[in-house]
């Protein structure tokens, strides 16, 4: 019972240094880039503000259940093994390496390896839906303000400053609320109702955990996986990154809506970015086909990578029991 208390609690502080590491930095990425003028502590507090709201919500509305749900489709151990340390620990590893995985499928196929099919259906379908609604977006509505960003670089209403903090606020809610159970899935659960039903103590300690890790990641400016939208048209543009945040958020909160299977927020995020590079290029015309194919088709390549391993862990793991 002790060793699975412990088990269960560095699981929890190693999942929650990873995944915050790398699934929220590509969801706040554009948000770090374009406001790298300001001190990091106050792009912290933003975002940790937020958190806090969120989960302190989450643990209330849903009776301590701070995944929004999400958690309901896995099913909870007999016993807390140190193999459920092995995927979070692997996406450590990943994410110094720059490589945007999804956390959904390397910690929670582990614990629910049937679940997978279904997970990987609704990444795929997000993955296809942020791709073409990038298109469409970028290719039709915002062609021209695409250009007129590029063409006026540094010069822009303060309101513009307003709607990417509102559209970034809004686009982290949504994430937390879908990959808040890639976390807490360490977490004692009731059996029966398959909620955390965390004690007051431990959902402030957790809380604080979490804010902490934040604070440490937006201290190094986002780390490795920030490299992947910086490699990206214009994405340090305040103007560029809200329409970004603001699309990304959307395609979240529809498919929050729609179905309470977790799902990859990173195939949404490398499918929304690919559209969009494939887009302004049509638009613009300023990087080569070859040069497009290559960036979007090692995005997918690196996701495609972390879902192998994934289904590797998934299958191996249990044996190992």
């Amino acid at each position: 019972m002790i060793v699975g208390f412990v088990l269960g609690s560095f699981g929890f502080v190693l999942g929650s240094y990873s995944i915050v590491g790398n699934d929220a930095i590509q969801t706040l990425g554009t948000f770090l880039s374009s406001n790298s003028h300001r001190p990091w502590w106050v792009l912290w507090l933003f975002a940790g503000g937020i958190i806090t709201v969120v989960l302190v919500y989450g643990w209330v509305a849903h009776s301590g259940d701070v995944s929004y749900g999400r958690l309901e489709a896995i099913p909870v151990p007999d016993h807390f093994s140190w193999v459920y340390c092995v995927p979070p620990f692997v996406l450590l590893l990943l994410t110094r390496w720059g490589v945007p995985v999804s956390t959904t499928f390397l910690t929670l196929t582990i614990f629910a390896p049937k679940a997978l099919e279904s997970m990987l259906l609704k990444s795929l379908l997000g993955y296809a839906t942020a791709f073409v609604v990038a298109i469409v977006v970028y290719k039709l509505v915002t062609r021209s303000l695409e250009s007129r960003f590029n063409r006026t670089e540094g010069l822009m209403s303060p309101w513009w400053v307003v709607a990417q903090w509102c559209s970034t606020g809004f686009l982290w809610s949504q994430w937390l609320i879908q990959d808040l159970a890639n976390i807490y899935v360490f977490l004692p659960r009731d059996p029966v109702s398959r909620t955390p039903d965390l004690a007051v103590g431990w959902f402030i300690v957790s809380i604080a955990i979490i804010l902490g890790l934040l604070a440490f990641i937006f201290y190094n400016h986002g780390g490795a996986i920030q490299k992947v939208v910086l490699t990206k048209t214009n994405t340090t543009d305040i103007r560029s990154a809200t329409f970004v945040d603001l699309i990304y958020g959307i395609v979240l909160f529809v498919f929050k809506e729609v179905s309470h299977i977790p799902m990859s927020t990173t195939w949404v995020f490398v499918g929304l970015l690919a559209g969009r590079e494939i887009a302004i290029a049509w638009n613009e015309k300023h990087r080569s086909r070859q040069e497009v194919s290559r960036l979007v088709l090692s995005d997918l390549a690196k996701i495609l990578a972390g879902l192998l391993v994934s289904v590797a862990l998934a299958l191996l793991l249990p044996k190992l029991m």
